[in-house]
């Protein structure tokens, strides 16, 4: 039996190739494209989970205490930028909002009680938080509160979140 040459056959596979080799390009290219939208797509989700939580419990806790103007009705965390490290990644939003959630429970009991009793208050959170760590993503962060301020039934912290650094 005789075979034929190879030579009639080889434009066709060079061709053939070429057109195998765009179909995975591009299918990388779209899955690449494809991915980048699911992800901000994933995070601008979570954080409007977030601030639908915060929002439910300010709608509750306005409602029990909308008549008495003297008491913490809302708490608002926000993160400064620490100091960044050289070489160290600043931190990704969603680690941001997830330990702010986790913060927020932690000074849930801090909503109704009196604005004049702040000093005792102040220094109870600060005990409690300042150097706690959270757990995020199998990775530790340590908080610092940098300013407590309350004004018009509005408990206003900032924080400073740092990955925390075993001695």
């Amino acid at each position: 039996m005789r075979m034929p040459p190879f030579q009639r056959f080889r434009r066709f596979s060079q061709i053939s190739a070429v057109f195998v080799l765009g179909m995975v390009v591009g299918t990388i290219v779209y899955n690449a494209i494809y991915h980048m939208g699911y992800n901000v797509l994933w995070l601008s989700n979570q954080a409007l989970r977030v601030q639908i939580e915060e929002y439910e419990k300010d709608i509750l806790t306005l409602k029990k205490y909308n008549n008495t103007s003297t008491v913490i009705r809302q708490i608002k965390i926000r993160s400064e930028e620490g100091k960044v490290k050289e070489g160290a990644a600043s931190l990704d939003p969603v680690t941001i909002k997830e330990i702010i959630r986790k913060m927020s429970s932690d000074l849930e009991p801090m909503r109704g009680r009196s604005i004049f009793d702040i000093d005792t208050d102040s220094k109870l959170a600060r005990l409690l938080l300042d150097g706690k760590l959270y757990i995020v993503r199998d990775r530790e962060y340590a908080v610092t509160i940098r300013t407590m301020l309350v004004m018009e039934g509005v408990l206003q912290i900032w924080v400073e979140i740092n990955p925390y650094r075993r001695s």
